[in-house]
């Protein structure tokens, strides 16, 4: 997800070479790293505030605001969409008896 827009800062000069390609690595590492947290209740607040930064970067490259914006709706809904999963999963075993 930060791969392109680092190229594209790069491209443009919009950061020195140094920052975007450290900036967009150093990015793409927290957020492979955040992916292993979002089972705990700490990950998932982590994950919103990445979610802020990642709309934040659109202050250095504009379309970052939609792409944010994109994949800010792509966590939201995951999180609906988990919780009802979850009730209809746990609903299942406690028809079925499985406490």
């Amino acid at each position: 997800m930060f791969f392109f827009p680092m190229l594209v800062t790069f491209g443009k000069q919009t950061l020195p070479p140094a920052v975007a390609f450290g900036g967009g690595v150093g990015a793409i590492v927290v957020l492979a790293l955040a992916s292993r947290l979002t089972g705990k209740r700490a990950g998932v607040w982590f994950g919103w505030l990445l979610q802020a930064a990642i709309l934040a970067t659109g202050f250095i490259e504009p379309f970052m605001f939609a792409v944010g914006a994109v994949f800010l709706a792509l966590w939201v809904y995951c999180f609906v969409k988990g919780g009802q999963l979850d009730r209809q999963n746990a609903a299942r075993r406690a028809a079925a008896g499985e406490g």
